[in-house]
């Protein structure tokens, strides 16, 4: 049997032929559909902080500083930047279920630590935790899928992975918000991830399988050869300065990457409190909080798909713009209606921009090492929420919540013209990998 008919376990052992290992989403369905379940309750997990967590620093511990308040966004940001480069790495040397199961046990004591928390000190070290658990399972849930699909629907694939993730997100932050505008921002909108850790952790450990034969028999069918786990055609350090800042495609993906977090970071931490500034109450806070991903996560089930069709470069050059336009909307005090558009329209640029910078990812690099390049992507994309936090934390304590909000619209508008100008597009029908 050739190498193109055959794929390598991660013992080293030959564990399918062609005919029990293929790519697509309709041959590997059962187990595609079951990750897009695991992923909703990863972004389940995030959803329940976007708006009680920040209200509880105010209300609860009594932090005046906002910059204080958004610190547990920064521990969670840099926590889960670092875990996506160390997931990346290890799922292509041991494969990618332990890093999904192991992310699940890390989560269990994140709702009992929210719910008891005598001090922020305990919030921040929650988040801690939060940014491991999201670092190895929603990692692990886009590469697994990468894996599964091929080449021919990556843009699809990624779509409803993050549709299905920030989706979840905006309904726990509104079903979190209207638990906590009935019974108190504690113990009750924390009791949904107690069980949501427990199923997802079940479903991880019994039912998914592992992928790492499916990427391997890609690599096979690319050059006529197996990989090997331990020397991937690119070692590490090369392949992360590559990504990072060497090639001009992959280095426009990062930093457009990032800056997308990083004005999720203000979304997440600054925008609550600057809307109960403005007179707000919890209940229409929630749902703008929830507008935003909810938008996000639904239109991205259409978005990567058309990516497959028109490509990556132009729908992330334009959503970091529209993204750049909501955010400033955001500035308007026109009130709770142009506020709830602002909240639409930057749900709609984000959905452009999400899923097709991990599909331009998978585009450009060798399967071999696609969760370490992921990784690395992911390390610099998740950075953003720290940086976002940070930033914005600092110019509000400073020069207002205004002055913050349109810091961040500015970068982020500078961001799509970078991608505009420097990126190549990497659509597998008109671009070739790079080695």
């Amino acid at each position: 049997m050739g190498a193109a008919g055959r794929a390598t376990g991660i013992d080293g052992l030959i564990v399918s032929s062609t005919r029990e290992l293929r790519l697509g989403l309709v041959a590997n369905a059962p187990q595609f559909w079951l990750l897009v379940l695991v992923n909703a309750f990863v972004g389940s997990m995030v959803g329940l902080e976007r708006e009680v967590v920040p209200l509880m620093g105010e209300r609860t511990f009594g932090l005046d500083s906002q910059t204080a308040i958004v610190s547990f966004i920064v521990t969670f940001g840099l926590t889960k930047a670092l875990t996506n480069l160390y997931a990346g790495r290890t799922a292509d040397r041991t494969g990618r279920k332990p890093l999904l199961v192991a992310g699940w046990l890390v989560a269990l004591p994140i709702p009992f630590l929210i719910i008891f928390a005598p001090s922020w000190g305990w919030i921040v070290f929650a988040n801690v935790l939060l940014g491991i658990n999201q670092g190895l399972c929603w990692s692990m849930t886009v590469v697994m899928k990468i894996d599964l699909v091929g080449p021919k629907q990556r843009g699809l694939a990624m779509g409803l992975n993050e549709f299905a993730g920030y989706l979840a997100v905006g309904v726990t932050a509104y079903v979190s918000g209207v638990i906590a505008q009935a019974y108190g921002l504690r113990p009750w909108p924390f009791v949904l991830g107690i069980a949501v850790s427990l199923v997802a952790l079940a479903l991880s450990a019994f039912a998914v399988r592992e992928t790492h034969g499916h990427a391997r028999f890609e690599a096979a069918q690319r050059s006529g050869t197996t990989s090997s786990p331990s020397s991937p055609a690119v070692r590490f350090a090369s392949l992360f300065a590559t990504v990072s800042w060497r090639d001009r495609t992959l280095s426009s993906i990062s930093q457009a990457g990032l800056v997308n977090n990083l004005n999720d970071g203000l979304a997440w931490g600054i925008l609550p409190l600057y809307f109960a500034a403005s007179g707000l109450d919890v209940g229409r806070i929630a749902v703008l909080s929830a507008v935003y991903p909810a938008t996000w996560g639904i239109l991205q089930a259409g978005t990567g798909a058309l990516s497959d069709r028109l490509g990556r470069k132009w729908m992330i050059a334009s959503g970091m713009c529209l993204q750049a336009l909501a955010i400033a909307l955001f500035l308007s005090h026109a009130g709770f209606a142009l506020w709830l558009v602002a909240a639409i329209l930057l749900g709609l640029g984000t959905a452009l921009v999400y899923p097709t910078l991990l599909a331009a990812i998978g585009d450009a690099v060798d399967p071999g090492v696609r969760a370490s390049a992921v990784g690395v992507y992911r390390l610099w994309r998740d950075s953003g929420y720290a940086i976002g936090a940070l930033i914005s934390g600092i110019i509000a304590d400073r020069l207002g919540q205004s002055s913050a909000i349109g810091a961040v619209a500015a970068l982020t508008f500078l961001s799509g013209v970078v991608v505009a100008v420097r990126m190549r597009e990497t659509h597998p029908r008109t671009k070739e990998s790079i080695p």
